[in-house]
Order: structure tokens, then sequence, then C-alpha cells
């Protein structure tokens, strides 16, 4: 089953609500693809979800690391900026294998960059540019599109507030 949500036109804090509302069914682990030219508002979109799943401490970009992780509860989770990434093999030296367990998170930008060696994922996260703000769709398979469809009440009704 594939699901998918479509906002257009949300500024930044309608961006933030919609990603503080999947944090909860994302709490135990998925993969998130999250697509978009530079500057469409990925990391600001993972860092609000990491903060609203509580990370506590300052959410880096991982830009320059290709990866940042966090722990919060028993939740594992891995941020990864692909946007340096030059041949999929290059990720085999980050053990992206040992980081895709089932009850992980891993938030992934730029996953075209990763060919195969990134795991499918359960929800994707496209951005793009409209003038001042962003359209944004959100696209659910597997064991996202149930999580995606008890998220979507809640993100519609935050980015008409």
């Amino acid at each position: 089953m594939n699901t998918a949500m479509r906002l257009a036109g949300i500024d930044e804090s309608a961006l933030v609500a919609l990603a503080h509302s999947l944090a909860g069914p994302l709490r135990d682990g998925a993969v998130v693809y999250l697509r978009g030219e530079l500057g469409a508002g990925k990391t600001t979109f993972a860092r609000a979800l990491l903060k609203a799943l509580g990370v506590g401490e300052r959410v880096k970009s991982p830009t320059y690391s290709l990866i940042e992780s966090y722990r919060v509860g028993a939740l594992d989770i891995h941020h990864l900026d692909l946007y340096r990434i030059a041949d999929p093999h290059e990720l085999e030296w980050l053990g992206l294998a040992d980081l895709a367990t089932p009850s992980a998170l891993l938030l992934i930008e730029w996953p075209e960059r990763g060919g195969d060696a990134v795991p499918a994922a359960d929800i994707e996260v496209c951005l793009q540019h409209a003038g001042g703000v962003r359209d944004l769709e959100v696209r659910a398979t597997g064991r996202g599109s149930e999580r995606i469809t008890r998220a979507s009440a809640a993100a519609s009704a935050a980015t008409r507030s």
C-alpha cells in the first residue's frame, strides 16, 4: 500500500509542525528519505524531527561528517547526508549495513547518491522551493503507510493553524 500527503506553500513553521507530527509514529524506527534541492529544508525538517523525538543535545548537520548519531531511550537515530558521496561504495566504510537495524531511525538526505547501498525507504519526504515557501510531499510504503496515515490528520491540522 502506498500513501501520500501533499502540502503546498508551507512556511518553515508548518514544516517544523509536520516534523513534530511525524515524530510519534517514527519512535519505533524507520528509514526516511529526505529529498529536495539545496536549501529546500531537508536539514530543517530533520532538526525539528530530532528535537521532537527528544534529542536534547545540539543537532548538527551531517554535511561534512556524513553521519550524526543520537540515542533517545532505546531508539538509535542516524542522520546521514550523502551529498558529498561520489560513489555508493564509499558508504561501506560508514558501516551503514550495521546501522540499518529494524528498530533504528535512519534519516537520509540525498539518498539517490547512495544507490543500492541505502536501505529502502519507509517514508520519503520530498521538498521543493515555491518562492518564499515550500511544497512538500510525503510518500510512504510498507510499514511507513500506516505511520503516515496516523500522522496525516495531525499534520494537516497543524499546517492550517
